[in-house]
């Protein structure tokens, strides 16, 4: 691996979701966006990274992209990748950059862009999907890629390499499994909250007859509002298929208790970002409130804009969430979700990775697996969300079947936009946006 990366190319990519309400909920109407990032390279194939964004920002986003990239310039994947945390550290921690951060927000999400190209140009210099580079590596070679500063408390080097060497065990067994059945996956795409009623029930069905069996609505709007459309999609559902609720942050805490109270008719099986997302000990009263107005059967479920481990290690010490929602690129790119997800498996607490966006169902299907085959070695209440946008701007798009991820096979991350798209959606100067 003495490829060199030679340059670092920022493209501003936007597409208009906003006018047709997809992905609306209670607080976001976005154009899904990215800070898509080619890492070009002296002799080999060229690196795929990007972080998500919601429309305008999106220019910030890949501002700082372009401070930190004289972090990657110029290196080697072989000097990279022998002492991987001290590179993950020149980006996170910059010197300057880091003030206006710390380890959070736009620069935290830059880094993790170029952290997360610098992975697919790994697997792809290895000739494997990421989900298999991952899943290959030693476990001394996973555990040099996390940094635990700030986390030794909640989750040791020692601790980490015990949770993946057992991992080892039967994984060549679940690998089968999931190239018989897949992965299992929920779809978002039926409930967004700027559809009509009609619309609701529409795609309700329809996705149902596809073969989902757990399905994600949008809450915070009136809440009469909400239970209606609850009420639509249970009925298409029937008794036995999961219903999820997502209130992205819109609630204050006892808002949030009174809320779900009512909610509760129509079981749902977790509520999302009840609340705002760096409010732990909220999140562990809604967490109490919701396990003992459901007699346990719904939890609290949040992670995707959870800006950091150490966020993540305090929402777990304080039995916050019974789930974790670990994002690609909301942190700083794999080896950040590496430490969230042994955290998860150290705690007990299933992961369920946050998707949809542009690029984020490509991403998280590799972690789920790796998950699945290395740390958290159960499929028992893990799933991977979906949401049917965007994907043919993908070299390698996500497969599905039957509510299910099919394997990914081609190498690197699933992250690698086709020119035209990048071309024809580039802000603000493509075709769509003059």
């Amino acid at each position: 691996m003495s490829t060199r990366i030679t340059a670092v190319d920022v493209h501003d990519v936007r597409f208009p979701t906003a006018a047709a309400g997809d992905g609306s909920d209670a607080i976001n109407r976005g154009d899904y966006s990215a800070s898509y990032v080619e890492l070009r390279t002296d002799d080999g194939p060229t690196g795929a990274g990007f972080t998500f964004t919601n429309g305008r920002g999106n220019e910030i986003t890949c501002a700082a992209i372009e401070a930190l990239a004289h972090h990657v310039r110029g290196r080697t994947v072989a000097e990279i990748a022998a002492e991987p945390v001290a590179f993950w550290r020149s980006l996170t921690a910059d010197v300057q950059l880091r003030w206006l951060g710390p380890e959070k927000g736009v620069i935290h999400m830059a880094a993790g862009a170029l952290v997360n190209a610098v992975w697919d140009l790994r697997a792809k210099l290895a000739g494997k999907p990421m989900w298999r580079y991952l899943a290959e590596l030693s476990t001394d070679e996973l555990v040099a890629n996390i940094d635990f500063h700030h986390i030794t408390d909640a989750l040791t080097p020692d601790e980490a390499a015990g949770i993946l060497d057992k991992g080892l065990v039967g994984a060549a067994d679940r690998l089968a499994v999931l190239e018989q059945d897949g992965f299992p996956s929920y779809t978002t795409s039926v409930g967004w909250l700027g559809y009509p009623d009609d619309k609701v029930r529409a795609l309700t069905r329809e996705a149902y007859a596809q073969g989902w069996r757990a399905m994600k609505m949008k809450v915070g709007g009136p809440p009469a509002d909400d239970l209606r459309r609850a009420r639509i999609i249970r009925a298409e559902i029937g008794p036995d298929a999961l219903l999820m609720m997502d209130a992205n942050q819109v609630w204050d805490v006892d808002e949030a208790i009174t809320n779900m109270t009512a909610l509760a008719e129509v079981d749902p099986y977790w509520i999302e970002e009840p609340t705002h997302a760096d409010d732990i000990l909220g999140h562990a009263r809604i967490a109490r409130a919701v396990t003992a107005s459901t007699d346990g059967r719904c939890r609290v479920a949040t992670g995707e804009v959870a800006a950091n481990r150490v966020i993540f290690k305090q929402l777990l010490q304080a039995e916050a969430i019974g789930v974790m929602q670990i994002d690609a690129c909301r942190v700083a790119g794999v080896n950040e979700v590496l430490a969230e997800i042994l955290l998860a498996a150290k705690f007990g607490v299933p992961v369920c990775p946050h998707a949809g966006g542009v690029g984020l169902c490509e991403y998280v299907q590799h972690l789920a697996i790796f998950d699945y085959l290395r740390v958290g070695t159960s499929l028992d209440g893990r799933m991977v969300e979906y949401v049917d946008h965007l994907h043919e701007h993908f070299v390698d798009p996500v497969r599905t079947r039957g509510g299910r991820y099919l394997l990914p096979t081609a190498p690197g991350y699933s992250a690698t936009m086709r020119p035209e798209s990048i071309a024809r959606f580039r802000f603000p100067d493509g075709p769509v946006w003059r």
